[in-house]
């Protein structure tokens, strides 16, 4: 899933955020949305518009390149996507699998050595593992494949759908095989740390963890933890990976990141919480926003509770 351009600095970094019309912003954003919801020529439509106006945007030439690879138009995508990179040299293609079409390019292993090179030069080399960098960022990508095509099967078909189901059974292979993957190499180099892979490709592990088998998840729940401890993994990590285990087991959740949907009233709802009058805490010390912002991604409305 693609950012929402929340300010204009956003999608222009290194730009006067002044700069950038007001009619253009309309226009991305717009496009954002048909992108969002699978209309990808109507959004490559409205992205180029927006590119005539003004050709600066990072925002805008990524998710150019982002609608290019969903439709299928290979050459263009790795045009724009090359355009993007000389403007933000980040390792987020390698992880996104809006980009997954353009793996079996020929092209993309010429790309991903070529990013990877540029990212060690921007940040003079921090990337100590390379191979196991690029493996993990793949793994991210397959990891994170197919939701948003199940999410918006299951708004215009329905949960019960038979291609909703599909889509799940699909997703569960992939997920079975990046996890083999995934294990593969931690028995070969150990759990990722941010100083050899960087933060992105080490939060791949913890992904895919967090959609295996609880067994797996108990496995690795204190080895996340020792790793934060050291400064090598994510205590958000570690505080979703915690919450899941607890609810596996049918157990209050700490941190209050899992939440379910209830068929009986049609709705998301919070899974039962440790204590609902430290959970701000807890998320805090987790470097977590406060729980009632989150969960407005659900629509869910939820008052911390006063400590008695």
């Amino acid at each position: 899933m693609k950012k929402i351009i929340i300010l204009i600095s956003i999608i222009c970094p290194g730009k006067n955020s002044f700069a950038v019309s007001k009619e253009v912003i309309a226009i991305v954003t717009r496009a954002d949305s048909f992108l969002h919801e699978g209309e990808n020529i109507a959004a490559i439509e409205l992205y180029r518009k927006a590119q005539s106006q003004d050709s600066t945007i990072y925002h805008n030439i990524y998710n150019l390149a982002c609608a290019y690879a969903q439709n299928r138009q290979i050459d263009s995508s790795f045009k724009y996507l090359a355009l993007a990179m000389q403007k933000n040299t980040t390792e987020q293609p390698l992880a996104d699998p809006d980009f997954l079409p353009l793996h079996m390019d020929s092209r993309w292993a010429g790309f991903e050595n070529k990013l990877i090179a540029q990212i060690q030069k921007k940040y003079e080399h921090p990337i100590s593992d390379e191979s196991y960098t690029k493996a993990l960022l793949r793994l991210h990508a397959l990891d994170q494949a197919y939701y948003r095509d199940i999410n918006l099967a299951e708004k215009r078909m329905g949960r019960n759908s038979s291609i909703v189901f599909s889509l799940w059974d699909l997703k569960s292979r992939i997920n079975d095989e990046t996890q083999k993957e995934l294990e593969i190499l931690i028995n070969k180099k150990g759990w990722p740390k941010i100083s050899n892979v960087r933060n992105q490709a080490a939060s791949a592990a913890f992904l895919i963890i967090q959609h295996a088998d609880l067994d797996k998840q108990k496995k690795y729940l204190p080895v996340i933890k020792k790793y934060c401890e050291e400064g090598e993994a994510e205590w958000q990590s570690y505080a979703l990976m915690y919450d899941r285990v607890q609810v596996s087991q049918n157990k209050p959740q700490k941190y209050g990141s899992q939440v379910h949907f209830n068929p009986l009233t049609n709705k998301e709802e919070l899974y039962p919480l440790e204590d609902d009058t430290k959970v701000n805490e807890y998320r805090k010390a987790a470097g977590m926003g406060s729980l009632e912002d989150y969960l407005m991604n659900w629509n869910i409305k939820w008052e911390p509770q006063i400590k008695k």
